[in-house]
């Protein structure tokens, strides 16, 4: 949408691993009868035992109890299912320990504990951790850290991690230069493409992006690379750095108007090294321009930027340009194979009520390019200020919310008496639509009411997707 139209095993000794906690329990040696040298603690708590007192250290007659045992880990421990009990295992009889010595034992802990020892050697290392403390404290910890690398989620990080951190740093020490709200969205959207581009490798930089839009309810298309597609946003991102006084990379083109005809002339007029130099580029324009409107005070938002053909203020500019900005990301992504969250609700809602402001002027430049006609019983557009036929436009989910759309003309308003349609959209998809992913068609099933206001609406929207 460029304005309106548009990431060590556990081994013998895991000491970074949590200590156990001795001398809080009762510990002591304790084998279930029959079971042929299972040991369990006695008194333990959590993933080591139940909770609760238990029989007292056997073989030691009038000595202190001895250390809790930590449990094997058997694989049962990471499904839904039980041990299985001795009358499960038929004829199989329990294995006798082994007689090692305490060296020997001791290098068997790792693999004990990744339930990597033979039968009788399980059974020894067992039978000797009810005797050693300094054994069984090793071995605990080495369980723990074993825990550490079975974790079964993602290594990605939540899209959402870092407003949430910098949100709490900034309860606790407000900074002293804040970035202004209306810019939040556009310093995320620049942020997480950053870290999605940081890793990336000369094979990835040349990965063919297919850039996807609308023009003149036809779609149209084109082929580029992800060095590509960073240099249109460092092409368009610089109408807002000439609009703050700031070094436009496109000014060398000489007169190249309008977002489309920017990534041209730059295109033919860049000269970087490797493709991924491109990078370093647009993370500083990106950077200076958060800068610069940060030291403003918030105070520049209605700075006009020229589109080329028509002007937005720089708060609109800014969110127009973090709506691109995450459009393009998963472009990228999907040309590496990678996922790619959508924005936050709260900067996607921004997102779509930039759109949806920006609807009835799209609607009156289609009727002037005969993309569209006006009703048969208003053929006159609406004065301004009055009510007129209107669109309710009902965004669902985290980020949504209802707008009235007048048809009739852009300075009309919007008025449910005189609602005429009503298009309801997920507002990821209704994005997708702005963006030219998703088409007026697709869009428009299952919409009620009248289908010429809807198609002009949906289409109105695609032609938000101007590269």
């Amino acid at each position: 949408m460029n304005g309106p139209h548009r990431s060590e095993g556990a081994h013998e000794n895991a000491h970074g691993a949590a200590d156990g906690r001795r001398g809080e329990e009762a510990p002591g040696k304790h084998r279930e009868s029959g079971t042929g040298g299972s040991r369990g603690p006695a008194g333990s708590a959590g993933r080591f035992g139940p909770p609760g007192g238990g029989a007292a250290g056997a073989g030691r007659s009038g000595a202190a109890p001895g250390p809790r045992i930590p449990t094997p880990r058997t694989s049962v421990e990471d499904g839904a299912l039980s041990p299985p009990g001795l009358a499960d295992l038929g004829d199989l009889a329990p294995v006798p320990p082994l007689d090692l010595s305490h060296d020997v034992l001791k290098s068997l802990l790792g693999a004990w504990a990744l339930t990597a020892c033979p039968a009788a050697e399980a059974a020894a290392v067992e039978e000797h951790l009810g005797d050693c403390g300094a054994c069984a404290d090793e071995a605990r910890r080495l369980r723990e850290a074993v825990g550490l690398l079975h974790q079964p989620e993602s290594l990605d990080l939540d899209p959402g991690l870092r407003t949430r951190v910098l949100e709490s740093c900034l309860r606790r020490r407000p900074p002293r230069i804040p970035v202004p709200d209306w810019a939040a969205p556009y310093d995320a959207e620049t942020a997480r493409l950053d870290a999605l581009l940081q890793d990336f490798k000369d094979a990835d930089w040349r990965a063919p992006v297919e850039l996807r839009w609308f023009e003149n309810d036809v779609p149209a298309g084109r082929t580029t690379t992800v060095a590509g597609v960073i240099a249109h946003l460092l092409a368009v991102d610089g109408m807002v750095a000439a609009a703050l006084g700031l070094a436009d990379p496109v000014a060398r083109a000489g007169d190249a108007a309008g977002p489309a005809r920017r990534t041209e002339a730059y295109w033919r007029s860049a000269h970087l090294p490797p493709e991924h130099a491109v990078r370093g580029a647009w993370r500083e324009q990106s950077h200076a321009l958060v800068r610069t409107v940060s030291f403003t005070g918030g105070r520049a938002g209605g700075l006009p930027v020229s589109y080329g053909e028509f002007t937005l203020p720089l708060h609109d500019a800014m969110l127009d340009r973090a709506f691109e900005c995450w459009v393009h990301a998963e472009d990228i992504a999907k040309a590496v194979d990678y996922p790619y969250a959508a924005p936050t609700p709260r900067h996607l809602h921004r997102m779509i009520d930039l759109a949806a402001r920006v609807l009835p002027t799209v609607l009156a430049e289609r009727r002037r390019a005969g993309l569209s006609e006006p009703a048969r019983h208003t053929p006159h557009l609406v004065p301004a200020g009055a009510p007129g036929r209107s669109l309710r436009l009902e965004i669902e989910g985290d980020a949504g919310g209802e707008w009235l759309i007048p048809l009739d003309s852009p300075a009309a308003r919007g008025s449910a008496e005189l609602e005429v349609a009503r298009v309801v959209l997920d507002g990821v998809e209704f994005c997708k639509l702005a963006a030219g992913h998703v088409s007026p068609e697709d869009a428009a099933a299952g919409q009620q009411g009248d289908r010429r206001a809807i198609r002009d609406v949906l289409y109105a929207a695609a032609s938000l997707s101007r590269m």
